[in-house]
């Protein structure tokens, strides 16, 4: 007797943005690109929903409100889940703040500068964390 084929569980992408116009134009990228999407509008929220579920992998604005930034939420994931902070992907605007560069610098994490060519955006993540099943 043939057993129906199991699909791997698809992890949704975290996407942590505080700008809806933003939020919408990614959110609706990646899942035309075939990625499964959870939104969170701040750090705290990103971090809440980090600590509970598995994602493939999280697209996070640099600055957030509520006290903790992108560059946080990659500090946490260093620490706790070491195996996704390299599939990290920041979208910034803030570059004339030289905290921000230096915390690209730092970090490592691919980045994208907004506005950003979505093309160019889907082949940074695609590249950081795989194509989507």
């Amino acid at each position: 007797m043939n057993m129906p084929a199991i699909k791997p569980e698809v992890l949704p992408v975290l996407l942590i943005e505080d700008e809806p116009a933003v939020m919408a134009l990614v959110r609706a990228t990646l899942e035309r690109s075939g990625y499964a999407v959870v939104c969170a509008e701040s750090g705290v929220e990103g971090l809440r929903l980090l600590e509970s579920g598995n994602f493939l992998g999280v697209v996070s604005d640099m600055r957030t409100p509520g006290g903790v930034n992108g560059a946080d939420v990659h500090a946490w994931m260093v620490q706790h889940r070491p195996q996704l902070a390299s599939r990290m992907v920041f979208i910034t605007g803030d570059f004339a703040n030289e905290e921000t560069v230096a915390t690209l610098r730092n970090t490592g994490v691919p980045y994208v500068e907004k506005p950003f060519l979505v093309k160019q955006f889907i082949a940074v993540v695609e590249k950081t964390m795989g194509k989507p099943l």
